[in-house]
């Protein structure tokens, strides 16, 4: 028998390759989520819309869940070390991380247009490096460094458009920045985590805490709960499926092969699939600056790709 052996570089390149495609349909996912987020506060507010989605995330994938432990009945369940107190905490903190910067993105949302929002709430490559460098002992390599800079420089100019425009435009870019800061920090956890659990089990304790969370805050202060005409329910599902489901679980899976830095400088994509798609839907116009904006984010994001700091350390 003649035996092939495939050189380690090819191997590692297939992978990398593999995990670049599933990190791609990540963002496609989640580049949904203005989106529905825009069609749902048609009838929902921003804390009801975060509340449907991680919802409808815990009863859809944790019934499934459910259904394949049932099928499969995994053996010497009894191995499975307890979970350490820092787990526990950890799993809390996504939780928390996670609502409210989903909460003062949809805030954003009703103040400013999709695209700046999504730059703005994308800002998460400077937290997220900074908190890797002091929480983790992270170091950063020179073209990294620069191709972040220049991802930032190029949201950072689409934002200041605002200033000159409505009190309130400026209002939803804070919203936006604030929410960069909390979802930076879920970033560094979700890391963390991904060395114990898996991306379903992480998402699972991210929205069941913060449904938990939200609906005392729901129930009380707002005038319904659930949506009960056909698009913002649609809205709210694809929220929970799509967006949640699918783009939120391949983004945790791809921390698996690349660092939680690169993977919040390549969502710095999203604004641009986001702001075609309000383009065509809300009719958003994208002006000059903001293309060039586009163009400047790009060059960062491949600076930050081939760098060698975007691999996760193993």
């Amino acid at each position: 028998m003649i035996r092939i052996e495939v050189p380690r570089k090819i191997v590692f390149s297939l992978n990398n390759i593999s995990a670049l495609l599933n990190l791609s349909i990540a963002l496609l996912a989640v580049s949904c989520a203005p989106i529905f987020i825009r069609l749902s506060e048609t009838e929902l507010s921003a804390n009801g819309t975060v509340f449907n989605r991680m919802l409808i995330f815990v009863v859809v994938f944790g019934m499934l869940r459910g259904i394949r432990q049932t099928l499969t009945q995994p053996k010497n369940t009894s191995l499975i070390p307890p979970l350490l107190l820092q787990e526990w905490i950890f799993l809390i903190i996504v939780g928390i991380c996670s609502i409210i910067s989903l909460v003062l993105w949809a805030l954003s949302l009703e103040y400013t247009t999709v695209a700046k929002s999504m730059l703005l709430s994308n800002m998460t490559p400077a937290f997220t490096s900074v908190g890797a460098w002091l929480f983790l002992g992270k170091r950063f390599d020179s073209k990294f460094i620069t191709g972040v800079i220049i991802a930032l420089v190029g949201a950072m100019a689409l934002g200041l458009e605002d200033l000159n425009s409505s009190e309130g435009n400026l209002i939803g870019d804070m919203y936006a920045l604030l929410s960069a800061v909390f979802l930076g920090s879920y970033f560094l956890v979700v890391e963390k985590l991904r060395s114990r659990f898996c991306a379903t089990t992480i998402l699972l304790w991210r929205c069941g805490i913060g449904s938990i969370l939200l609906f005392p805050i729901v129930a009380f202060s707002e005038s319904q709960i659930f949506p009960t005409t056909l698009i913002p329910w649609l809205a709210v599902l694809g929220l929970g499926i799509i967006s949640e489901g699918f783009g939120q679980r391949l983004l945790a899976d791809s921390m698996n092969h690349f660092s939680s830095s690169f993977v919040s400088v390549f969502l710095l994509l999203e604004p641009i699939i986001s702001a075609i798609l309000a383009w065509f839907i809300f009719a958003e116009a994208l002006s000059p600056i903001t293309w060039i904006g586009f163009v400047v984010i790009l060059s960062g994001i491949y600076l930050a790709k081939t760098s060698d700091s975007s691999r996760k350390a193993h």
